[in-house]
């Protein structure tokens, strides 16, 4: 009796260690990624200037809000953005009826939505994708962007961000998915890098062929049929959401934002998400980002990811299929100490700079202090940085001004490098 007591104590034991340890392993960047972002005030002094108030601690731990929330922080919509497939936002009708109305106003609009339909050119996808990659003996790193606004809206700003990623991966493969892109002004745009030998395509994506065999195919089908209500926010925002997921799941490989810049090779990475803030007294994150992704083939995160938007999709709230969705999800499978085949990476990585504090990093250095201090947050973002996210919703308008963070950013990390002081 008593050995049988020992053994149900022993065995209790081990399992306790076990899930103690597991958990210990998952968190352990976080401890690190903590004492990262303690910045020694002697080497980054802040700024005591009113005017520079923006140039603050890159790494200061920040609340993620929604963009609904950023609007009250200088946040606007792309006016092509908007146009695509926007339902009225004024309906003096009952929640039910208005969700009615919004579904049946997308229902015909649809025809004037070019990514939508299936077309002869939508239908060539599979191949034109196969044939990309296979091509020239493979890629370093398969990369995917997403652009559903006019080709006329893809501006120098975005093209910093494929030059950037090609002068980090001179061998990896861009594949943008994008209607408008895949034109005749979509390939004068990308010339100059194709020019260069950089190999990089726009390539209209078959939904339904992305979305098969997942809840996306679900959510689409609805949503083409006026069952399915699609909010008020643009449904090229929470499609571009979407495909991030499905593009990755079908093929593997790192997702980016068309306004991230990167700083350094990404191919060591593998299966992994970037944390936008964390709680260093914790050592845990408060919110993730999905701006950029690395994830391989078939991951059952990215499947975990697409189920939770179809099921809670939102259409009415900003950031609630996208940052909020991925937070949503790992926050849940991160209970269960077996699922632990993914890396949430310290904000650092990729979100080193907050959209509250970004714009400060536009603008030219006045005096002698700001220009140590711009100096000394160079070095460290070089040194510690996978890259830097742009917050175009907060700087889209902002002009790179000479002698700024970003400016000397985009300078030293160009192919190209054509017009950076005229954005």
């Amino acid at each position: 009796m008593k050995s049988s007591v020992f053994s149900t104590i022993s065995l209790a034991v081990f399992l306790f260690l076990f899930l103690l340890s597991v958990s210990s392993l998952c968190n352990l960047f976080l401890r690190s990624a903590a004492s990262i972002t303690k910045l020694d005030p002697q080497v980054f002094p802040p700024p005591q200037n009113d005017h520079h108030r923006t140039f603050k601690s890159v790494s200061s731990p920040l609340p993620l809000l929604s963009v609904k929330e950023e609007a009250n922080e200088s946040y606007h919509i792309d006016d092509d953005l908007r146009n695509s497939v926007i339902s009225p936002s004024k309906i003096t009708v009952t929640v039910t009826k208005e969700k009615k109305q919004r579904a049946a106003f997308f229902r015909r609009t649809l025809q004037g939505f070019n990514i939508l339909p299936s077309t002869g050119l939508t239908l060539q996808f599979a191949r034109r994708v196969r044939e990309f990659f296979d091509s020239g003996g493979g890629c370093e790193v398969q990369f995917f962007m997403t652009w559903i606004a006019p080709a006329k809206s893809f501006s120098q700003r975005e093209f910093f961000a494929l030059e950037s990623l090609f002068k980090a991966h001179p061998h990896g493969c861009l594949l943008i998915l994008s209607g408008s892109m895949d034109s005749r002004h979509g390939t004068h745009i990308l010339k100059p890098l194709q020019d260069r030998g950089y190999r990089v395509v726009a390539v209209t994506p078959d939904l339904p062929y992305l979305f098969k065999n997942t809840s996306a195919r679900a959510w689409f089908d609805e949503m083409k049929k006026g069952t399915r209500d699609p909010g008020k926010i643009p449904v090229a925002q929470n499609l571009s959401n979407l495909l991030r997921l499905a593009v990755l799941y079908k093929y593997g490989g790192v997702y980016m934002d068309t306004d991230f810049i990167v700083l350094k090779k990404l191919s060591g990475l593998r299966n992994s998400i970037g944390a936008q803030s964390i709680n260093t007294e914790r050592g845990s994150w408060n919110r993730l980002n999905n701006a950029v992704l690395i994830f391989d083939k078939n991951h059952p995160l990215l499947l975990n990811f697409i189920d939770e938007f179809y099921l809670n999709f939102d259409g009415n709230k900003w950031g609630h299929n996208g940052p909020y969705l991925v937070s949503r999800v790992v926050e849940r499978v991160e209970r269960n100490p077996g699922y632990c085949n993914f890396t949430v990476l310290p904000p650092v990585a990729f979100y080193p700079v907050g959209w509250n504090w970004i714009a400060g990093f536009f603008r030219q250095p006045r005096n002698p202090e700001m220009r140590r201090w711009v100096s000394a947050k160079l070095r460290q973002l070089s040194g510690e940085a996978y890259g830097i996210h742009l917050w175009n919703r907060q700087t889209g308008r902002l002009r790179i001004e000479e002698g700024s963070i970003i400016g000397r950013l985009i300078s030293d990390h160009c192919v190209v490098c054509e017009h950076i002081y005229s954005t």
